[in-house]
């Protein structure tokens, strides 16, 4: 590795990219032998803030009865305001631009205040059910509550709880009533519509917010989930008996594919390149599928098992030529 290094330098010197003196600059650092603990120590801090959450999850589940309801709740929002005033008296306060913390502790306290907060309300609303039957209100608190927390503290980890608990409200929302009227398969693509509409407000989010310059970082996250959330939703429904059904979330599958394909390149996201790749021959093979599931194949299934491990092979070369391709381009 530190030959290829060496090498790699060498050869930027060759091509005129670095000076002599930046050369030489590079060498003496790495002769220090110094590494960075960076990454080592926020995963630490990250693995200490899902251990003490879940820790108090388990605590809460195994003590309930001895330790009382009221003294639960009591101490989660006490240390809840412990870690929020901690937060905003070191926090640079609302910044459109990506602002960081001066001390990284202070980022993952942020994201433990906002599990801890999920949790409270939660366990408020199994155990005194302060928004009665309506479990999609106490989803949207906490969603909200997360997505404060992820634009005025600039936290991706709160957004991703953010995202996800507005997608979990979506659903509590459209099921029920759905599950009232109709049977499941209806109830399946009902949510599927309101999965797809989602995918799209949160694409809409991120050209808006690009337009007016606000967090423009997030957009990536958005994004990710909007094509998860799409793509699946497509997907699922593509093998619907109804064929007005299959074609319509085939085209919005196609739509979709090419979008992202644009997007990843302007954003240079090989993440968004790779699953909008799969998720378009995942839809590719449902299709012909559906295309050829009434054909009769018994007279050429010879020629058929023939061809299908050709194609697979194919498929897989031609997945690596395109990644390979796409890294080119963006590095280029």
């Amino acid at each position: 590795m530190e030959k290829f290094k060496e090498q790699a330098t060498q050869d930027l010197l060759e091509s005129g990219f670095i000076t002599q003196n930046q050369f030489d600059e590079i060498k003496t650092y790495r002769s220090l032998n110094i590494f960075s603990l960076n990454a080592e120590l926020k995963f630490l801090l990250y693995l200490s803030v899902v251990s003490f959450t879940s820790g108090i999850g388990v605590l809460i589940y195994e003590n309930i009865d001895t330790i009382g309801h009221i003294a639960i709740l009591a101490v989660l929002l006490i240390v809840i305001a412990i870690c929020f005033y901690y937060c905003f008296k070191n926090s640079k306060g609302f910044q459109k631009t990506e602002t960081v913390f001066e001390h990284p502790v202070l980022e993952y306290l942020v994201l433990a205040a906002n599990i801890l907060t999920c949790i409270f309300i939660g366990y408020l609303q199994f155990q005194y059910k302060p928004f009665g039957d309506n479990y999609g209100l106490a989803t949207l608190v906490p969603t909200l509550v997360s997505f404060f927390c992820a634009y005025y503290f600039d936290n991706k980890s709160v957004l991703t709880i953010a995202v996800t608990g507005l997608a979990a409200y979506i659903g509590l929302s459209v099921t029920p009533q759905t599950l009232l009227s109709n049977n499941d398969f209806y109830a399946s693509e009902s949510l599927s519509y309101s999965a797809v509409m989602l995918g799209i407000l949160l694409i809409l989010w991120t050209i808006y917010s690009r337009r007016i310059a606000l967090k423009t970082h997030f957009a990536l996250i958005f994004l990710t989930f909007a094509l998860h959330i799409i793509s699946i939703a497509s997907i699922s429904n593509m093998v619907s008996f109804d064929v007005f059904t299959w074609i319509l979330f085939t085209v919005i599958l196609a739509v979709s594919t090419f979008y992202f394909y644009k997007i990843s390149y302007q954003y240079k996201a090989i993440s968004l390149y790779i699953f909008m790749i799969i998720y378009a021959y995942v839809g590719v093979n449902v299709f012909l599928f559906k295309l050829f599931e009434n054909i009769d194949f018994s007279e050429i299934w010879e020629l058929f098992v023939l061809i299908l491990p050709i194609y697979f092979i194919s498929s897989i070369v031609l997945f690596i030529k395109l990644i390979k391709n796409f890294h080119k381009e963006i590095t280029a």
